[in-house]
């Protein structure tokens, strides 16, 4: 049954991660009785260090890889700002994140539809960095 509800509980932060996300909401949180995935606790930790995202043009956000697909890639791309983020530490709790996500596709035999996620950029919105959105051309500069 734990690992009924573990599968569950990958699957739905896997759908969330797949999804160009513009809001910082956490993935889906595991049952209380199972013990919480690794992968999940690390994104947790990447959402509190991007914090508010805070911005006030579009050359301070930036775009981050997160999670992993079955057949390789990451799982999505998050919004974050140079303004008051480690960039270093972002980036190797990042890696760190997805390595983890890899590791639970593997042991769980998660499959994947292998379509290629892209990097969408970022932009400044009402003074917070977002995803751009399916379309949107970045600004010349």
């Amino acid at each position: 049954m734990k690992t009924h509800r573990l599968l569950t509980a990958l699957l739905a932060w896997a759908a969330l991660a797949s999804c160009a996300q513009t809001s910082p909401a956490a993935p889906a949180a595991p049952a209380a009785s199972a013990p919480e995935a690794e992968s999940a606790r690390l994104a947790r930790e990447l959402r509190a260090l991007i914090g508010p995202a805070a911005c006030k043009t579009d050359d301070q956000c930036r775009t981050l890889a997160v999670g992993a697909k079955a057949c390789g890639g990451p799982g999505g791309y998050w919004a974050w700002s140079s303004i008051d983020t480690d960039e270093a530490r972002l980036r190797d709790l990042a890696q760190r994140q997805a390595q983890a996500a890899g590791a639970e596709n593997v042991r769980s035999g998660m499959l994947s539809n292998c379509s290629v996620v892209t990097d969408p950029g970022a932009r400044c919105d009402a003074g917070r960095c977002v995803l751009r959105r399916a379309g949107e051309a970045a600004p010349a500069r």
